[in-house]
């Protein structure tokens, strides 16, 4: 086995490691994987790892790789299986390894795979993922005895305890729902047909069995493409909701009983309310492309709105940081550290939704009825050079300040005006710069997307049709 690897630079990302499968990432890197994450784990005083995978071709392979690598290590390695991305992080802290490994490509295209990780209790992110990356280079690996291997399979418990949270009214069953549930042949199917066996109402399952040629639909639920398989079934069935997830169970989407999507903000509007009459005055974290209603009415409802930086692994460190009980993000990635783990688990997610609406008397289109009016662009994003996008919303904000605009440098720049808001910011995962928009009104953003053009346009950026 040699002794040193190096990773094609792109698949070392800010929240995970990702590729191309023959391409970018191969058997060997899932080795490499092992054998540096294992050294982390080894350093942080950690025995054993558990391992997931997901439902894509090439799981298999590299989810033997990674072992063979994590085990080198002289750490015990625990299987929990094939299943979404929520269980392998459920796995990790319910059995106390000292770490987790999740084999997943997640909404990706099927020739796509990677790896999600946690080290101990906290999420592995950033500079830690970089470093993996170095000590691969450098062949600086632990070594041991090697390693036991063992099953753990953990999807039952799994389902268990998404159970144990279902809530309907005091004393009585709740109204009774119909749910139409699309898995989209991902990572969640197996899990999503054994809870809606347990859950009350009508259940209608689409795309249960996984399959990583994904043969119905792309599975990413913020697409709206993706959804119209739901859309179809909640008509047809007469359904009060449809629930959808990517393809691996960590981000959610939501389809209401007249086939309109429900955006993450939307969804945690719904999912805030319940939390902040139980606790009043808590903090509830949404990223900064959220939409100003969402932050709003998290205040009415009692709490302390706070907006951060867009990414999984960022909110999740926030939260602990900060004890917020919910937070989430447009992409559908929702926390709950209420009654939960703090991790985003899209499975989780939909039996909270469902408790809440079947102690309802309103209906979830009617609840979202009563949200305020608002105008906005899609998120967009367009091409801009690695070595610029950072470069260019500083610049963008460096004009702003000067001309005392009200803005937030959490994550680009979010800038208030009159008309409502507008966000630019770099990705942290692509050649990107991603910018949107809010208004009351058409004309209102009209002129915040001119104003994003204008500030484009000064920094020599061809600026977006949109």
């Amino acid at each position: 086995m040699s002794n040193t690897h190096r990773f094609e630079p792109t698949v070392l990302r800010e929240y995970d490691i990702r590729g191309i499968v023959g391409d970018t990432l191969s058997a060997e890197d899932a080795r490499a994987v092992g054998r540096s994450f294992g050294t982390l784990v080894r350093e942080a005083g950690g025995q054993a790892v558990c391992v997931g995978y997901d439902g894509r071709l090439s799981s298999s392979e590299m989810e033997a790789a990674l072992i063979d690598g994590l085990s080198s290590c002289g750490l015990e390695v625990w299987r929990v299986g094939l299943g979404p991305t929520p269980m392998l992080y459920y796995a990790t802290l319910t059995l106390g390894a000292g770490g987790g490994v999740m084999v997943t490509g997640s909404h990706n295209p099927p020739d796509y795979n990677g790896f999600k990780m946690m080290l101990g209790k906290k999420a592995f992110y950033g500079a830690a993922i970089q470093r993996m990356g170095e000590i691969a280079e450098a062949g600086a690996y632990a070594e041991g005895s090697r390693g036991a291997v063992s099953d753990r399979p953990v999807l039952d418990a799994y389902v268990d305890r998404l159970v144990q949270d279902y809530r309907s009214a005091e004393g009585r069953e709740g109204r009774p729902l119909t749910v139409a549930w699309d898995a989209g042949n991902g990572a969640a199917g197996q899990a999503m047909q054994q809870l809606t066996a347990r859950l009350p109402g009508r259940h209608i399952i689409l795309n249960e069995v996984i399959d990583g040629t994904f043969p119905a639909h792309h599975p990413d639920p913020t697409v709206p493409e993706n959804l119209m398989q739901l859309q179809q079934a909640v008509a047809d069935h007469r359904c009060d909701l449809g629930v959808a997830f990517d393809g691996d169970g960590d981000r959610i989407g939501v389809v209401d009983g007249r086939g309109r999507i429900l955006w993450g903000d939307q969804l945690m509007v719904v999912l805030a309310r319940e939390i902040l009459a139980e606790k009043p005055g808590a903090t509830v974290i949404a990223d900064v492309k959220a939409s100003q209603v969402l932050f709003d009415e998290i205040a009415r409802a009692g709490g302390e709105p706070l907006m951060y930086r867009t990414g999984h692994s960022l909110i999740k460190s926030k939260m602990a940081e900060t004890g917020a009980p919910l937070a989430g993000e447009m992409s559908g990635h929702i926390f709950f550290a209420d009654r939960y783990y703090g991790f985003d688990d899209a499975l989780y997610a939909a039996v909270r939704l469902l408790g809440i609406l079947s102690r309802s008397e309103q209906s979830l289109a009617e609840i979202r009825d009563g949200l305020p009016d608002v105008v906005n662009t899609p998120e967009l994003r367009f091409p801009c050079e690695e070595a610029r996008k950072f470069a260019v919303v500083k610049e963008v904000k460096q004009r702003l300040q000067a001309q005392d605009a009200d803005l937030s440098d959490i994550d680009g720049v979010r800038v208030r005006t009159a008309d409502g808001w507008w966000l630019l910011r770099a990705s942290n995962t692509q050649n990107v710069l991603v910018a949107r928009c809010e208004a009351r009104d058409q004309a209102g953003l009209e002129r915040l997307k001119q104003a994003v053009v204008a500030q484009l346009r000064e920094s020599g950026i061809v600026p977006p049709q949109f």
